[in-house]
C-alpha cells in the first residue's frame, strides 16, 4: 500500500501503450484503491495458505519470514503491473514469474508432492486473488452488482492464461464451484497464524497509517467465507469492532476520492491520454 510501490516503476511510459486490461475494466476501477488492494491481498494469501500445496510452495520457497516487507512490495508491484503496466512490461514480468514457478517443487509437511506449475494450484491462486480484491472493494469501498463481479472474472481470463491458469473461474458461479471443490483440501496451519503475526509487525503502511494495519488485517479475515474462517480457526481476535469497521470504510472512501498523480492508476491514465480523474468519476 505504500506509495513507493508506484515509484518503483514509471507507469506513464511508453506513451500510448495499452495495458493487458482496458481502462474500462473492473480491475482498473478496483486496483486504484489502496485499501482494497491491501485488504484483498491479505485475504487472497490467507486462502492460498489454507491449501497445503500452495502453502508450502510459498513458505518453503520465499523470503517472507526474513524479508516480509520486501516480499510484500514485490508482490504488490507485480499486481499493479499486471493490471496497469504497459503490455510489453507486464508480459515480460509474467514470463519471469512463470519461469520462477518452474523451479518451485517439493513436498508438503504432510508429505504430499507439489509443483508450482500444477494447473490446479495456478487456478486456485488466480481465483483467490480475484475473490480477495473484488470482495474487499465490494464490502469496504463500493457494492458491486452481480454483473460487475462476473465481469471482473471474465475480463481476467486472458491474463490468467498468461500465468498458466487455464481453468481459473470466469464468473462468480464458477468461483463458488471451485470453492466447493476445494473445501476438503483447506486446512488450518500454524503458518496461517504466523503470516498474520508477521503482518501485524511489518511496517507495510506509512508511519502515520500504522494504527490502521491491525484493523485492515481484521478486515481481510472478515471477508473470508465463513466456513473458511472457521476451518482456519480464526476466532474473535480477528473480528472488527463496529468502530474499526467504520474506520476501515471511511479510509477506503477517502482513498476512493483522492487523485494521486504519482499512483500507478493515474500514471497509466496519463500514458493512454486519459484525464487523471478518469477512474474517479462517479459511475
Amino acid at each position: 500500500m505504500r506509495q513507493r510501490l508506484g515509484s518503483q516503476m514509471d507507469f506513464s511510459t511508453p506513451e500510448g501503450e495499452p495495458a493487458l486490461l482496458p481502462p474500462t475494466s473492473m480491475s482498473w476501477r478496483i486496483f486504484k484503491n489502496p485499501v482494497a488492494l491491501f485488504i484483498g491481498g491479505v485475504t487472497a494469501v490467507l486462502l492460498e495458505l489454507a491449501e497445503p500445496r500452495v502453502r508450502d510452495a510459498i513458505w518453503q520457497h520465499s523470503t517472507f519470514r526474513s524479508h516480509a516487507l520486501r516480499r510484500l512490495q514485490r508482490t504488490g508491484l507485480a499486481a499493479l503491473v499486471t493490471v496497469y503496466g504497459p503490455r510489453t512490461k507486464a508480459k515480460a514480468m509474467i514470463e519471469g514469474v512463470v519461469r520462477m514457478h518452474g523451479r518451485v517443487s517439493g513436498r508438503t509437511s504432510e508429505g504430499e508432492p507439489y509443483h508450482a506449475t500444477d494447473p490446479e494450484l495456478l487456478d486456485w491462486v488466480q481465483a483467490t486473488a480475484g475473490f480477495g480484491f473484488m470482495e474487499a472493494y465490494h464490502v469496504y469501498v463500493h457494492r458491486l452488482h452481480f454483473f460487475e463481479r462476473d465481469a471482473m472474472f471474465a475480463e481476467a481470463r486472458p491474463v490468467a492464461l498468461l500465468y498458466g491458469a487455464a481453468g481459473s473461474p470466469t464468473s462468480q458461479a464458477e468461483l463458488y464451484a471451485l470453492f466447493d471443490a476445494m473445501r476438503q483440501r483447506l486446512v488450518a496451519s500454524p503458518i496461517v497464524l504466523e503470516f498474520l503475526e508477521i503482518m501485524e509487525d511489518v511496517p507495510a503502511l506509512p508511519g502515520v497509517a500504522q494504527p490502521l494495519q491491525r484493523p485492515f488485517l481484521k478486515a481481510a479475515v472478515e471477508i473470508l467465507p465463513r466456513w473458511v474462517r472457521k476451518r482456519l480457526a480464526l476466532g474473535d481476535r480477528w473480528t472488527l469492532t463496529p468502530w474499526e469497521h467504520a474506520f476501515v470504510k471511511t479510509t477506503a472512501a477517502i482513498c476512493e476520492s483522492i487523485v494521486l498523480p504519482s499512483s500507478p492508476a493515474v500514471q497509466s491514465c496519463r500514458r493512454l491520454g486519459l484525464s487523471e480523474s478518469y477512474l474517479y468519476r462517479r459511475r
